[in-house]
Parts: C-alpha cells; structure tokens; sequence
C-alpha cells in the first residue's frame, strides 16, 4: 500500500525530465540526478519509479548496513538443530487483506511467497498481578462503544467539525473507565494501542480513525502475521533486484550516514560523516520523522518556518517487541496452543500488556519455545535506557505474577531492539496527533525546492489524501508529494 502511494508523493515530471549536469561549487562531490536519502521502502519505491521512467543517475544513500528500514530481522535462539530462529524486529504484520481490493503489499507477498500466518486471537487468557481473571463483560463494552465512536467520527469529518483527541471521542461514546480500573486500561490498550502505538488522549480521533477505516474498510479486516525464514524485508530486497543488478551497484551506499544538506534553486549537495559529498538536481528524503525532529540532519539554507512547524507538529511513537527463549513452553503445559497473554498491571497503563507465543505449529513450531512481549508509546522510552538485564527481570516479575504457581526457568535467550536510541530511526513510526490541521499535513509532505520529502515521515498524509481522493473525488488542493507549503515554494 505505502509502496504504491509513496510514489506519487515523491516525483514530479521536472525531476524525472532533468539531466544531470554538474555544478561547478559542487565539482569535487560526485554528481546524480537524484539523491535518494534512506533504503528503506519509500527509498527503494523511489528509485523503482524512476527506473519505471527511464531515469537511471540516482543514489541511494542509506545509514545502516542493509535495506528495508525499519522492515528488520534479526537472528535470535536455537532451533533444535542448533540454527538460530529468524523473528521479525520491525513491522511484522500486512494491515487489511481479504477486503474488495488487493492490497498491494499483499502482490509483493504473494510475488515472493512470504510464509503468513492467520493469528487467533480468540485464543487468549487475561492475568493481573493475582493471576488469571476473566474481564469478558470490558471486552464487550468496548467492542459496542468503538463502533459507535467510528460512526460519529465519519460525521465529523463529514461535516468539517474540528477534530478533538480519540479519548474524547470514546467518553463522548460512552467509555469512561476510572483512572485506576487497570483491567479497562488493558483492554483500552490491546484494542488502541497496540496497533496506533500511543494512548487515545494523543491521537486524532477524526483523522486517525478515517486512516484506519480506509486501509480496513477498502483491504479487509484481516491482518494475517509474518513468519518467513527469509525475513519480510525479501519483498524490498527483492523489488530492489530488479534494478541493482550488481552485488555491488555504485548507486546503493550502504554506511552512508548524511549530516549535512545544502539546497538551492540549481540543485541539492548532500555531506556524509565520511567526508564525503554527492550533488544532485534533486534529493528524495525518506528519513523518519524521528530524525527530522531531532535534527540530526543540518540544512543550509535551514527549513522554512511552515516546514519546520509541520514536522514538530507531528508525533513520533514506537512500537517495542522484547523476545525471550525458554527451554520449555512451560505457559502451556497442555498444549493448547494458546497465542496471547494479555496482563493488566496494577500501576502502570502498558507495563508489558501482552505477550505473544510463537511456540505453536503455524508459528516458529512447538519447540522453539518463544514468547514475546510488546511494549508501545513512553515504554519503551523507558525500557530501551535500561540494561538488558534489568528490563529481564522486570518480564520475570510480570510472568510470575500472571503465573503464581509455575517455576518459571530463567530464558536461555533474551533480545529488544533500542529504535528510540538508533539515531538512524529515532522511534517506530508517525502518528497523527489531535487538532493537527490538513494544513499542516500538506505542509508536512511539501517539498522546499529541489528537496522533496516522503516515506514515513509523511505517510499519513499521503494516506489520508488518497482516501480522500478516492471517497470524495477530489484532493485538499495539494498533489501527491509535490504539494508545495504555504509560502508557495
């Protein structure tokens, strides 16, 4: 889905029609058509699509040392064999299949052959610090109050009435759980937040929701799960094939960390940490919002203020799975093959929420024996400053409370990925907070020049405006990735 509409977000006609040409302050930097900045899946679309249109003199310039972006994997634990398990870091589900329409992730899916699986998640117990409970009457609740909340969401936005935070929609629906019922917070957050990664009061009810009823609603309900042995990053690597054609092409640089962009009206020059430099007409930036908040990369000329105003505008959040290995599934004695622990913790809203069993046949098999748990929002801010060893035995605690009658064995294996400390990511993904005007959307994927901007740091918005488009007929008066801010730029 992103693949495709980030494409339209990123190129103009001009961009594509240019030949390079080299900038006589810039000779000593090699010089490109078109700088790409990031690898990972607005980066490789990027370059696809001018692939598409003929347009060959690009660069893609990325931090780490592998494709994909926040599409990650890592090895982790012990097959019986003695290899290591593959498990999914990163973005680990496909968000609505089975609709009336294709997803398009779905094509590179079915391309590849990624290995799905169809998670149930009926098959789940629910625990606090006493152990197990039965909170089915909540669950119910909610289901009756979120669709009323989505219905009168449509209305509003029906009706341009100014957005308010989804906390104030689901009260104004009737969800009013007290501060301290710990079981409503659980359900509020396997129902919420694990999916938008933030609590109600920080997301847009009307914008927020119409995002997620458009991929819903147009793809299907269903959000079948990533178990491949390959990683789900082969569909990036993949389409990146069809126009790398070398192990080594010289338009990927891989360990390339940008520091410094100069724009003009001539051309974009790009500095790297290594020294070195590349001029471009036009540069194509796909960092995340998370960078751009945090400057970690400088301008000169620096941003427009509107630019500037819309990245801030804008919130960054992170979505936090902590493994661990056992040498037995000893949470499921029986075999039942249980999928989800879900446990309502007495102080704290989202302190390890839920854990997920991959210890199942349609999973990583019944004897890889792994759990993992979830974090999402200020958690994992908190979990990624602590060691590994701390935040083990914090898990430890929680499973032995949900478990108060189980010898619980230490984990033979335990791993997190710290994205809110990668400089490269700086959290997970964008989300879009309340109140945020479409104005400061468009201004968001607007372009200062020749820098364009797309990829995850705009992919709301483009969302949104294809939804729009789609239901309404007609756009907010930008086009795509090439909308220009409101100093007309």
């Amino acid at each position: 889905m992103k693949a495709v509409l980030l494409t339209a977000a990123c190129l103009t006609e001009s961009a594509l029609a240019y030949v390079a040409q080299p900038r006589t302050e810039d000779a000593q930097c090699r010089q490109t058509t078109v700088a790409i900045l990031g690898a990972g899946v607005a980066g490789i679309t990027a370059a696809q699509a001018l692939v598409n249109a003929s347009v060959t003199d690009f660069v893609i310039i990325e931090a780490n040392d592998y494709i994909g972006g926040r599409i990650a994997n890592v090895d982790f634990g012990r097959q019986s064999n003695g290899d290591p398990h593959k498990v999914e870091i990163g973005a680990n589900w496909v968000h609505g299949v089975g609709g009336n329409f294709v997803n398009p992730i779905y094509h590179l899916i079915e391309k590849y052959n990624i290995n799905l699986v169809s998670p149930d998640y009926e098959t789940h117990l629910t625990f606090n610090e006493t152990g197990p409970i039965t909170i089915d009457d909540l669950w119910d609740a909610y289901d009756e109050v979120s669709e009323e909340a989505i219905a009168e969401a449509g209305r509003l936005l029906t009706e341009n009435v100014q957005d308010e935070s989804t906390r104030t929609g689901l009260a104004l629906a009737g969800w009013k759980p007290e501060i301290d019922d710990m079981a409503a917070a659980l359900v509020e957050w396997v129902n919420f937040d694990w999916s938008i990664a933030v609590p109600p009061e920080d997301s847009s009810f009307i914008f927020g929701t119409t995002v997620e009823n458009f991929t819903y609603g147009l793809f299907g309900e269903d959000e079948p799960f990533i178990v491949e042995s390959r990683g789900y990053n082969t569909i990036v690597k993949g389409e990146a094939s069809t126009f790398l054609h070398q192990t080594n092409d010289p338009r990927l640089l891989l360990n390339t960390t940008v520091t410094n962009i100069t724009h003009s009206d001539t051309g974009v020059t790009i500095h790297s940490s290594d020294g070195t430099c590349i001029s471009a007409a036009y540069a194509i930036n796909t960092v995340s919002l998370g960078v751009l908040q945090h400057d970690s990369i400088t301008y000169h000329p620096s941003l427009p203020l509107w630019k500037q105003t819309a990245i801030q505008s804008f919130g960054m959040t992170t979505y936090t799975k902590l493994f661990l290995q056992f040498n037995s599934s000893w949470w499921d004695p029986n075999n039942t093959n249980t999928e989800y622990f879900y446990y309502a913790d007495p102080h704290q809203r989202g302190f390890y929420p839920v854990f997920q069993s991959l210890s199942t046949p349609k999973y990583l098999g019944s004897d890889s024996h792994i759990l993992f748990a979830t974090v999402t929002g200020s958690q994992p801010y908190r979990v990624e400053r602590q060691s590994d060893a701390e935040t083990q035995a914090e898990i430890m605690h929680v499973l032995q409370s949900m478990f108060p009658n189980v010898t619980i064995p230490e984990p033979t294996a335990f791993y997190y990925p710290r994205w809110t400390l990668t400089p490269n990511f700086r959290g997970s993904y964008s989300y879009w907070p309340p109140q945020v005007t479409l104005k400061s959307h468009q201004n968001l994927r607007g372009n200062v020049g020749r820098l364009l901007f797309c990829g995850g740091a705009c992919e709301y918005a483009v969302l949104w405006v294809f939804a729009w488009e789609l239901v309404f007929g007609e756009g907010d008066g930008a086009e795509g990735g090439g909308a220009v801010g409101e100093e007309g730029m």
